[in-house]
C-alpha cells in the first residue's frame, strides 16, 4: 500500500434491510427482502400500477432528535444517519482531523422531492404564510451533503453529485480525486435517496420502469431473472469515510479495504436508455481498473447495477465481459433492496467492500431463471464463499451516466 492510496476506514448505512450496515449485510447474506406494500392512500386514488416499494426498516426519526428531523427532508434525514454510524465507526473526531482537510461528496437523483410536494400541497391549500421558511433548504439536491458538512463542520469542499442512479458512485469518485489530488486528508462519501411518493412513483409507472408484481412483493424485484418485470423503488443511504492511506496508517486506523480505482463515462445515446452494447458501461469499467492498476484476471467479483429491468439486465454483462472477461462472478443486490436511485451505487459499494472483507458474495435474490442473454456467472441461491482480493462495483443511470469502482483487500 502507498501514501497514495485511498483506504475505506468507516461505513455508515440504513437501508429497507436494517437500520446499519449490520444488519443490512446480515440481510444481504439471508437472503431477506426489504419490499412489501404501500399504505399510502395516493397509491389506490391514483390508481397506481406499482404497488410495492422497499421502504427504510427503521424510521430516522428514531435516531435524530425530533427538532433536528422536522427540519430535514427525509432523504436529508437518511444521510445523516448513515453519516453520523460511519463518522463513528472511522473513530474520528474533530480532534483526530484538520477541518480544513476534511470533505464531504453526498450524491442524490433525485433531492428533496416530499418536501417539494408537500409544500406545494401547503401553498394550494392554506396559502403562502404556511410555506415552511425551510422549504428551499429542505429540497435542494445538495441538502444531503451540506447538512452532513455543517455537522462535521467540514471545510475542504462540499460537493453534491446528481447523475440519477450513479450519484451515490459518482460521489465515491469525486471523494477518491479528492483524496488523490491532494485536496483533502478524510472525505465522508456516499448517496443517500428517498423520495417514496406518488409523483416519482407515477412518473416511473409512466416510464414502464417498474415492477408490477404487486401480489408478489418479495419476488418482484429479479435482476437477471428472466420472468424480470421492472424495478422496485427503495429509499436509504449509504456512507462511507474515506482517508489517504498514510492519514489513516498514521492514527492507527482500522481498514476495510481500498478504494483503489475509479472510472467515469458517459453514452451519449439516450436519456433513459443505456447503449445496447454496453460501450460506455465497458469504457467506465476499463478506465476504473487502469486508475487501480489492477488487470482483469485479478477481478474476481463484479456487484451489478442490475436493476431487474428487461433490457438494462442484458446489457451490463456484455460490458463486463468486454470490459473484464467471462470469469468473475456476479450478483445483484437491488433483489433484497430494490433500488435505491441515488444511494445505490453507495449502499451497493458497502457491500462489495465487505464481500472482499468476509470472503463471500451475497446471492441474487429471485433468480430462479437466468436469462439466457447472461452468459456469466451469477449467484443465486445461497451465497457463496469466494477469496476475493479485488472487486469491481456498477453504478448507471439516466442521462447514460456511468461509474465503476475497483475495491481491493487491504
Amino acid at each position: 500500500m502507498t501514501t497514495n492510496d485511498v483506504v475505506v476506514t468507516g461505513l455508515g448505512a440504513t437501508t429497507p434491510l436494517g437500520g446499519d450496515v449490520e444488519s443490512t449485510w446480515e440481510g444481504l447474506l439471508a437472503g431477506r427482502s426489504g419490499i412489501a406494500p404501500l399504505e399510502f392512500d395516493w397509491v389506490e386514488k391514483f390508481e397506481l400500477p406499482a404497488k410495492i416499494a422497499a421502504q427504510l426498516a427503521v424510521e430516522p426519526t428514531e435516531t435524530l432528535p425530533r427538532v433536528e428531523a422536522r427540519r430535514l427532508d427525509r432523504c436529508e434525514q437518511v444521510a445523516m444517519v448513515a453519516a453520523r454510524q460511519a463518522w463513528a465507526d472511522s473513530g474520528h473526531s474533530e480532534d483526530t482531523v484538520d477541518l480544513e482537510r476534511l470533505g464531504v461528496v453526498i450524491g442524490t437523483g433525485i433531492g428533496g422531492a416530499i418536501t417539494l410536494l408537500h409544500q406545494d400541497d401547503l401553498l394550494e391549500t392554506a396559502g403562502l404564510r404556511k410555506v415552511s421558511p425551510l422549504t428551499v433548504p429542505m429540497l435542494m439536491p445538495n441538502g444531503p451533503a451540506a447538512h452532513v458538512g455543517l455537522d462535521l463542520k467540514a471545510r475542504a469542499g462540499v460537493h453534491a453529485p446528481v447523475s440519477a442512479c450513479a450519484s451515490g458512485a459518482e460521489a465515491l469518485a469525486w471523494a477518491w480525486r479528492m483524496l488523490r489530488s491532494g485536496e483533502a486528508d478524510v472525505v465522508v462519501a456516499g448517496g443517500a435517496e428517498a423520495c417514496i411518493t406518488a409523483i416519482p412513483v407515477a412518473g416511473f409507472c409512466q416510464a414502464r420502469t417498474m415492477s408490477t408484481r404487486n401480489d408478489d412483493p418479495t419476488r418482484a424485484s429479479r435482476p437477471f431473472d428472466i420472468g424480470r418485470d421492472g424495478f422496485v423503488l427503495g429509499e436509504g443511504a449509504g456512507i462511507m469515510v474515506l482517508e489517504r492511506a498514510d492519514f489513516a496508517a498514521a492514527r492507527g486506523a482500522k481498514v476495510y479495504g481500498r478504494l483503489a480505482g475509479i472510472g467515469t463515462s458517459s453514452d451519449g445515446y439516450h436519456i433513459t436508455a443505456a447503449d445496447p452494447e454496453g460501450i460506455g458501461q465497458s469504457r467506465a469499467i476499463a478506465a476504473a481498473l487502469r486508475n487501480a492498476g489492477v488487470d482483469p484476471i485479478d477481478i474476481g467479483h463484479v456487484n451489478c447495477h442490475a436493476t431487474s429491468t428487461p433490457v438494462g439486465d442484458v446489457i451490463e454483462p456484455q460490458a463486463v465481459r468486454r470490459a473484464i472477461g467471462d470469469h468473475p462472478v456476479l450478483t445483484a443486490p437491488k433483489g433484497n433492496l430494490g433500488h435505491l436511485l441515488g444511494a445505490a451505487g453507495a449502499v451497493e459499494a458497502i457491500a462489495t467492500v465487505l464481500s472482499i472483507r468476509d470472503s463471500v458474495i451475497p446471492a441474487t435474490l429471485n433468480l430462479e431463471n437466468l436469462d439466457p442473454k447472461v452468459q456469466l456467472d451469477v449467484v443465486s441461491g445461497e451465497p457463496r464463499k469466494m477469496h476475493l482480493t479485488a472487486a469491481v462495483n456498477n453504478s448507471f443511470g439516466f442521462g447514460g451516466h456511468n461509474v465503476s469502482l475497483v475495491f481491493t483487500s487491504a
